[in-house]
């Protein structure tokens, strides 16, 4: 039989404290968002103002109050019950909450430039009324556009549009049917619409070409019967297949590259909105000597509201009601901390991200002075953390979704993070300078005969970067750079 015991046990617990969720979320905001955010916080708490404080903060959260200790006691109770729930946000912010107004009041306001251009499929369905089509057939070619996805192509089979019809429009219809239907819906602009591959989509756009010119005509042959050769860049056994000269082909090659690969992406493009980058930090190289500086214009100063310090002021000075008045002193004090909360939060945020920027900008002082991506060094977040005495995550949180103007264009901050490699020397460099030897190397190679992994690799090896065929293979991967066959160009 068990028996209850009861003892005294001693753990140790590591608590992050409100005011340091606020700053971590905070840390997480770039500046294009953070006016936004702000203006959340005020309308979730009155007691939040815009604003400068002109007058000595009298206000201390710590200060006792003008009531008894009997008082004191059930109040400290009942602070205990607040929640903090109010006063922090999701790390999640809805795209409809990030759009902001970047300028400041006095600042002139001005419109994000947006196209009222409708999208491909509304250009198609307006154009349908030019085709000889009665109600059926426009109501299946109306289900076939809508089928056509934003590139322009239909990738469902047309036996699952027929049971589509079937279903929900009540439309007993063929696969032949929507094949008849489909070609002419192929014959409207933009050129290339409605194909069911990239074979397809290029030979429509061919179509629409002068038929009389041979290169129109041999560029139809090479996709008709050489498509998979011309996807591979097997040029040699094009030539030996068609028995054509290498300026023959040249010329019927050139017709294919003009033509779009996605011709709704095309159409597309005039509807989607500009997004402007806002830096968060500024770099400015004055006569060799970097300057750097914090983006502000989307933080106003704030203060906590005098009228909501004068009522707790009110409340607590009278002692007849002290009971009655509870609730009220409770809430208004907490509102009163959520803000000063909020206004040590920004300021931390300021310090923090400043001093990381400031780090790195000394950390890459070389490269901030010239913009050579060669002169990069190799640096982690560790490197940075350990500099400043801040934890890793907190670096992170800063580089993560933050971007810095320099003189020679606006980045990404964590872009200036990599990890190293060793030359023969035994000196530490960013793997950043070796992807940007890659891409002068392969921007300079001949196009007839592009340099192969292991040429770039003996290359890297000569200028002395210990480096092995597959790190270069997987650098280049990351360029988005495509192997050497795939390169070659006649």
């Amino acid at each position: 039989m068990s028996h209850l015991r009861q003892g005294l046990n001693q753990k140790l617990l590591q608590k992050l404290s409100p005011q340091q969720i606020q700053l971590m979320k905070l840390l997480q905001i770039p500046v294009a968002n953070l006016e936004q955010r702000i203006k959340e916080e005020m309308q979730d708490n009155p007691a939040l103002e815009e604003g400068a404080d002109q007058e000595e903060d009298e206000y201390d959260t710590d200060a006792d109050d003008d009531t008894t200790n009997d008082d004191d006691e059930e109040l400290a109770e009942r602070e205990e019950d607040i929640s903090i729930d109010e006063y922090l946000v999701d790390d999640e912010i809805p795209d409809y909450k990030t759009s902001v107004n970047n300028s400041s009041p006095d600042d002139e306001r001005r419109e994000m430039p947006l196209s009222t251009q409708g999208n491909f499929q509304d250009q198609l369905l307006a154009q349908l009324y030019l085709l000889d089509f009665d109600d059926r057939e426009y109501h299946i070619a109306e289900q076939l556009v809508g089928s056509i996805d934003d590139d322009g192509y239909l990738r469902r089979e047309l036996t699952a549009i027929v049971d589509d019809l079937a279903f929900s429009q009540n439309i007993t219809t063929t696969k032949e049917e929507l094949e008849h239907i489909l070609l002419a819906i192929q014959t409207l602009d933009p050129p290339g619409i409605g194909a069911r591959s990239l074979q397809e989509c290029l030979e429509l756009q061919l179509d629409r070409k002068d038929q009389k010119r041979d290169s129109v005509l041999l560029a139809k042959k090479i996709l008709n019967t050489q498509f998979e050769e011309f996807s591979k860049k097997h040029y040699e056994k094009i030539s030996r297949e068609l028995e054509i000269t290498d300026e023959q082909l040249k010329k019927a090659i050139d017709e294919i590259l003009k033509l779009n690969p996605r011709p709704g992406s095309a159409a597309n493009q005039g509807q989607r909105s500009i997004e402007h980058i806002i830096p968060d930090f500024i770099i400015n190289n004055t006569d060799g000597i970097l300057e750097l500086t914090l983006n502000s214009r989307n933080a106003p100063e704030l203060r906590m509201s005098r009228d909501y310090k004068e009522m707790l002021d009110h409340y607590s000075k009278d002692k007849k009601n002290v009971k009655a008045n509870k609730d009220a002193i409770t809430f208004v004090k907490a509102k009163l901390d959520s803000a000063k909360w909020f206004i040590d939060a920004l300021k931390q945020r300021q310090h923090t991200l400043y001093q990381t920027m400031h780090t790195i900008m000394d950390y890459q002082h070389e490269y901030f002075l010239e913009g050579d991506m060669r002169k990069l060094k190799k640096m982690v977040l560790r490197d940075i953390a350990e500099k400043i005495g801040m934890d890793i995550s907190t670096v992170s949180r800063v580089a993560n979704s933050k971007y810095v103007q320099t003189p020679f264009g606006t980045f990404l901050l964590k872009s200036f993070f990599s990890e190293g490699l060793s030359t023969e020397s035994g000196e530490e460099v960013s793997s950043k300078e070796v992807k940007q030897i890659l891409t002068d190397c392969i921007g300079a190679e001949d196009k007839r005969k592009p340099l192969t992994d292991d040429a770039l690799t003996k290359i890297l090896n000569q200028k002395g970067y210990n480096i092995a065929r597959r790190t270069v293979a997987k650098y280049r991967e990351m360029l988005d750079i495509p192997v050497a066959r795939l390169r070659k160009e006649l």
